[in-house]
């Protein structure tokens, strides 16, 4: 399949582009395109790290019969569709998969990269932006709509697990401890996230899922704790499920043997 390249440019605020309206005269008209069958990552939440770029996959179909420069996209944005802020560092567009082409519909897949190390993306990046979808036209003119589509970009979170003795014996005390973690994007680490309420799941041996046993309210410093007394051998993990600001994660399982 082939793919063109839009490479976006990082200056006063998330990842601003600055190949889009700058560049278009004033005069520009819009009109004569129609976006539809938006979808962005699925209808999940966007979630972001603190050093690892990631890439957002959407699919769109847009319909014209006018001829365009470049594009088409689709991106979330904040304030307005041409002059707010734009939330990508680069865009992968395949070519048209032509639906129609008397009528011009075409259907569009799309790859959309946001780096958490851009300039001045920080934690005032969480929350709701819409989606744009935009196309530049020949003759400088373009067409920018919004899909009243929105998406919730939030902060990558980290769950770890230990459970100890191991191995134990039956009807003795486990020990287990973790830490739940948050990404900050203005420091770009990893910060305990302090007072959150935490899953502590078992999946016993031979079973296919997770049952929650109890539930404990991370520390200030985000460390996690609790005591269960040994039935049989399992896995046990914690679960954090995420709130309207931080993406959902489980730990890694650990397993004790009981005896």
């Amino acid at each position: 399949m082939g793919k063109t390249l839009w490479r976006a440019v990082v200056a006063g605020g998330a990842a601003i582009l600055f190949t889009g309206v700058a560049a278009v005269p004033a005069g520009a008209a819009e009109g004569g395109v129609s976006f539809t069958r938006v979808a962005v990552n699925g209808g999940k939440p966007i979630v972001v790290g603190v050093k690892e770029e990631i890439v957002v996959h959407a699919t769109f179909r847009m319909t014209t019969t006018l001829t365009y420069d470049s594009g088409p996209t689709v991106f979330p944005f904040r304030g307005t569709r041409d002059a707010g802020e734009t939330l990508h560092s680069a865009i992968i567009t395949s070519d048209c998969k032509v639906v129609d082409k008397a009528n011009g519909i075409c259907d569009f897949e799309q790859w959309l990269y946001i780096d958490p190390r851009d300039l001045d993306f920080g934690n005032h990046d969480t929350g709701t932006w819409g989606t744009a979808a935009r196309v530049f036209l020949a003759g400088d003119a373009w067409d920018t709509d919004d899909e009243n589509l929105p998406l919730q970009v939030k902060r990558a979170t980290r769950v770890t697990v230990n459970a100890s003795p191991e191995p134990v014996a039956t009807g003795k005390t486990i020990t287990v401890t973790g830490l739940v973690t948050r990404a900050n994007w203005d420091t770009h680490t990893y910060q305990g996230y302090a007072g959150r309420t935490v899953s502590l799941q078992f999946k016993a041996a031979g079973a296919s899922s997770y049952t929650t046993l109890k539930k404990v309210t991370s520390s200030s410093t985000g460390a996690l704790r609790t005591t269960v007394t040994a039935t049989g051998p399992g896995t046990w993990r914690w679960t954090y499920y995420g709130n309207s600001t931080s993406g959902a994660k489980s730990s890694t399982g650990d397993y004790v043997a009981v005896r």
